[in-house]
């Protein structure tokens, strides 16, 4: 009504005898004079923007704005802190009072449809960085828990779940999507949790991982299944079964050919445009598309982004990959936890806490005590099992998947599902506090480091290398002096022609920023044995500096300085080593001319070493300790100056200097 009127007042207000609204017009639109009007903007065309169409939005940037830098003060997931704002602002929050009070519908989210599809990407952008982060080194390295203790606490922990609700006289498809949802654990609350207590390469950390990476996996087959068994009635399952089987087979091939022949030479084509906003669009579209395709052929979009992110953990654009996409997935799993949380009832908790609570620890109890006998069979030792157990024993994000997918077609039962949503979602809650008191468990396992070494498998080879900046032709000498002695490295470089190149000969090497915290982050800079910059450009020279520094202040920095004044102000960044182009290059020279001459080898070496020395000591004093050393100089002309005006006879600069 108020655009109407306001569409109204317009009208009344435009001109009434403007010749060109009473000018008569031929039917090409022409006017009757013979000249084409001009068209006229009708303010009342333009769409109207309304606040309350970006209300979910906002209150969303909102809720991340306090939810993120709060929690990580008080060193909490904010998963918790989203679901807490789901809760709150949800329907069954803030939205009962809506109805009674329209002021408070400013602060609810009312348009669950627009949330919801923004949940679905969070969930593809995490399969799609679980596939980019895959490796088969990985699996190679802890195959044992990955396969072992993974399939053992999932098989194990979903049988005696779903046994028991189909005691309880849920349908035999229901307790069984159920069980296996329920056996699943919170990837995006532990691990988090895991790296702020800096506890992923302890051994209760690494059996965890490789529990949620085995569940990680298991989660693309339960989707088709699930899929397939809501397409389908009960008298043509088999046919239905096989058919869905073919095409996604199909859709797969597709898929995985198309992405080996397109996806590198994609990339390497944005590559070689060094435009950040390209490279990000390309990310974007690559998980787009695939998951689209992946639906279109009746898979889940999720499938299709975690296979789009296998085939790139393959390519050496797959750090600058994970380091582009990783702000996009936390915002929208912000999103996710914000519709999970919305989906919780606190009238349901209030109504029977102490059924819900009691559920919630069975849950716990269940996958604990499955982890706890798996430990034997393994030879895990027990404080390491009861650490991993504490971990693992809550629900997961996939269980919101899993279950909501099954209610969607019908194969659970509202109650059930609805139940299993709320016992999820309290024991995801209970995670930090389940944390910290395995960590108490874990300090019993501190004097029992006999036992580290079955429990833990070989360290990863990503461990303690050297991480190189740059492998042109400086960087590439670096990387062959740290072959032939045997220590591991990992190269970055910007340019997408090198790295295709270095990569066909075999090379550790990958596309990306060495300036980008978060690449380096992804390539284990907290684990790395040295940071050496080779670049030619002093000031991606210093981002990288910076950029490392800022990630590990006890790291050991070597640098490539341009010259002597660079050096010095690499020095003040804190790098360990500075290395002067000119300077090596002078000190190279003299050594080659000195040994020609016919000075001994080992004097010659000997003398080189302690120049080098005093370039360093010399580079590495402060700007303060140089201005005297500055002004002295300035003050030699001003002396002779003044000697001049006064008839004093000219000194020599020599002598000047030496008086100043």
């Amino acid at each position: 009504m108020i655009a109407r009127g306001a569409a109204g007042q317009r009208e009344a207000a435009r001109p009434q005898n403007s010749s060109f609204s009473r000018a008569p017009r031929c039917r090409d639109g022409i006017r009757a004079g013979g000249e084409r009007p001009q068209r006229e903007v009708n303010p009342t065309d333009m769409p109207e923007v309304h606040a309350g169409s970006y209300k979910e939005a906002i209150l969303f940037l909102v809720t991340a704005g306090i939810v993120v830098p709060l929690f990580h003060r008080l060193r909490i997931s904010p998963v918790l802190g989203f679901i807490g704002a789901g809760a709150l602002l949800g329907p069954f929050g803030l939205g009962r009072l809506a109805d009674e009070y329209r002021w408070v519908s400013l602060f609810t989210i009312g348009n669950r449809t627009e949330i919801a599809h923004l949940a679905e990407f969070g969930v593809i952008f995490l399969m799609f960085m679980i596939g980019v982060e895959l490796s088969w080194e990985r699996l190679r390295t802890l195959r044992r828990l990955v396969f072992g203790l993974g399939s053992i606490q999932v098989l194990c922990s979903a049988l005696v779940i779903g046994a028991i609700l189909f005691g309880l006289k849920v349908p035999l498809a229901g307790a069984v999507i159920v069980g296996i949802a329920l056996a699943l654990s919170s990837t995006a609350v532990v691990l988090p949790v895991l790296a702020e207590q800096k506890r992923l390469n302890a051994p209760a950390g690494r059996a965890s991982f490789a529990v949620l990476l085995f569940q990680d996996l298991a989660v693309a087959p339960v989707l088709f299944a699930i899929a397939v068994l809501g397409r389908s009635d009960g008298a043509n399952m088999g046919t239905a079964l096989a058919l869905a089987l073919a095409q996604a087979a199909v859709a797969l091939v597709l898929i995985v050919v198309a992405g080996r022949l397109a996806l590198r030479p994609l990339f390497h084509l944005v590559a070689r445009t060094k435009s950040t906003e390209l490279f990000m669009a390309a990310c974007l579209l690559v998980i787009v598309a695939t998951a689209l395709t992946a639906a279109a052929s009746g898979l889940s979009m999720t499938l299709g982004a975690f296979v789009a992110g296998l085939l790139l953990a393959e390519t050496e654009y797959r750090r600058a990959i994970e380091a582009t996409i990783d702000p996009f997935k936390g915002l929208l799993l912000g999103v996710f936890f914000v519709s999970v949380g919305m989906n919780l009832d606190p009238a349901q908790l209030l109504a029977a806490p102490g059924a819900i609570l009691g559920l919630s620890l069975a849950l716990i109890a269940i996958k604990a005590v499955v982890v706890m006998m798996a430990a034997p069979v393994l030879k895990i030792p027990r404080p390491v099992a009861a650490e991993a157990a504490l971990l693992l024993g809550p629900g997961g994000e996939f269980a919101f998947v899993l279950i909501g997918g099954a209610l969607a077609s019908g194969l659970v039962p509202e109650e059930v599902g609805g139940a299993a949503l709320i016992v999820t979602t309290v024991t995801m809650i209970l995670i930090p506090g389940l944390a910290a008191l395995a960590r108490l468990v874990g300090r019993r396992s501190a004097g029992q480091q006999h036992a580290r070494v079955r429990a833990e498998p070989p360290p990863d080879k990503q461990q303690n290398r050297v991480i190189i900046a740059g492998y042109g032709r400086v960087g590439r000498q670096v990387g062959e002096m740290l072959t032939r002695h045997k220590i591991p490295y990992l190269a970055l470089d910007s340019d997408a022609g090198r790295v295709a190149e270095q990569r066909r000969l075999g090379n550790p090497v990958y596309f990306g920023d060495s300036g980008n915290v978060e690449l380096l982050r992804r390539c284990d800079i907290a684990s790395a044995r040295a940071f050496v910059v080779t670049l030619d450009n002093p000031q991606a020279v210093e981002a990288a500096v910076a950029a490392a520094r800022s990630e590990r202040p006890d790291l050991t920095i070597v640098a490539r300085a341009r010259d002597a004044r660079h050096a010095t102000a690499l020095y003040d960044m804190g790098v360990d080593d500075a290395v002067p182009e000119t300077i090596e290059a002078s000190l190279q020279l003299s050594e080659a001319v000195l040994v020609d001459v016919g000075v001994p080898m080992g004097l010659v070496i000997a003398s080189i070493h302690e120049r080098r020395d005093e370039y360093r000591a010399m580079l590495k004093r402060k700007e303060t300790d140089t201005r005297p050393v500055f002004r002295a100089r300035r003050t030699v002309g001003k002396q002779a100056e003044a000697a001049r005006e006064a008839g004093a006879p000219k000194e020599e600069p020599a002598q000047v200097g030496r008086r100043a």
